[in-house]
């Protein structure tokens, strides 16, 4: 039997094999939705392992706040970043815009036109240009077959405005910052080791 380690603020069982990239990871709740969400894409919804990219990260710093916002799964289809996916557990309302100031970040060469936010249970599509919702429950992220017949459609316009990028950093700053229950901001482990 695995040894608990609950020294820290989140319990880390043990350690985990991501499903796409083989890497050891430390074995947390969350950590295992993100595994279940990965395997989900790959064998229910048609994605090939390649066209996902785990773990990718925008740093802001505003009023001597550091964040470290994580995207954890984005989807390239053709070459080209399509959709990101955001797990957290709890309400997706209150995730939605996060995800849409993420997904406006994240490439420098374009929006990113899709995002999905889910808590592993429910989920939801939003488009990123208005940040509408275009789908809810976990049948609402689409299949990789209906992704290719949505890519004619969806705008890969460029996001370059540095006083659009400033604000929705700043958004992404905000809504990102870990609270602690115990008060205060949490001491979550490193990017590296994905927590």
């Amino acid at each position: 039997m695995a040894m608990i380690d609950t020294s820290g603020h989140h319990i880390v069982y043990g350690t985990l094999r991501d499903f796409l990239t083989g890497e050891e990871l430390p074995d947390t709740d969350d950590e295992r939705y993100r595994q279940q969400l990965a395997r989900h894409l790959v064998e229910e919804k048609g994605y090939d392992p390649a066209e996902l990219e785990p773990r990718l990260a925008i740093e802001t710093d505003f009023n001597g706040r550091r964040v470290t916002s994580r995207i954890d799964l984005v989807v390239s289809i053709e070459g080209r970043r399509v959709m990101i996916v955001r797990y957290g557990p709890g309400s997706l309302v209150t995730r939605e815009r996060a995800a849409v100031a993420a997904s406006r970040l994240l490439d420098s060469e374009h929006r990113i036109p899709l995002a999905v936010v889910t808590n592993g249970r429910e989920a939801e599509l939003l488009e990123t240009l208005t940040g509408r919702v275009l789908g809810t429950g976990m049948p609402a992220i689409p299949r990789r077959s209906a992704l290719l017949d949505m890519i004619s459609e969806l705008v890969f316009e460029p996001f370059a405005d540095e006083e659009k990028r400033d604000r929705e950093a700043r958004i992404l700053n905000v809504f990102d910052e870990e609270i602690c229950c115990r008060g205060g901001v949490c001491e979550l482990p490193p990017d590296d080791a994905g927590g």
